[in-house]
């Protein structure tokens, strides 16, 4: 990074991190506003020609309004399919002895934990391609990193997974 483009990015940052730092506060807590916040000024930097917009506030707070609804998009989630509390009742299948169906009920609860035991990243992208159903070049997209980081994060998942069945 240039010096200018570097004092370019420190002005836009000291101008307007309390600003977006008490806005994600008020949309997502104190907890995660700190993350968000960094993330938004990561993802302006990636932009090439962040220095260039022509209103630099409104574009930090584009990217600060589509992190916090990703934010609800996840927690939402996670608070639907990650509950742990007791896997959901299956209907009882004719099929299906007592001892299966309370065998497939642990397995669900193990690999349950397992996921919610993953870092944050990769039980996003667990999620996104197992639960979800996106691709995993769209789950890359929508979390910003890499095909092949999100390929690496989905075979930890797997992997770690299968290690807890076995």
């Amino acid at each position: 990074m240039s010096d200018s483009k570097f004092l370019s990015f420190r002005e836009l940052f000291l101008r307007n991190k309390r600003g977006l730092l008490a806005f994600l506060t008020r949309r997502v807590g104190r907890e995660e506003a700190s993350d968000l916040l960094q993330e938004t000024f990561v993802r302006a930097l990636r932009h090439d020609r962040f220095e260039s917009v022509a209103d630099s506030t409104a574009f930090l707070k584009q990217i600060a309004v589509n992190l916090t609804r990703d934010f609800a998009r996840r927690r939402k989630t996670e608070t639907r399919y990650l509950d742990f509390g007791d896997p959901p009742v299956e209907a009882p299948s004719e099929a299906a002895t007592p001892e299966e169906s309370l065998d497939r009920r642990h397995k669900t609860r193990i690999v349950l934990e397992t996921i919610e035991a993953l870092p944050p990243r990769c039980r996003e992208v667990c999620l996104l391609v197992m639960h979800e159903g996106v691709s995993l070049n769209e789950a890359a997209r929508r979390l910003g990193i890499s095909e092949t980081m999100a390929r690496r994060h989905l075979r930890l998942a797997l992997l770690r997974c299968r290690a807890a069945l076995d």
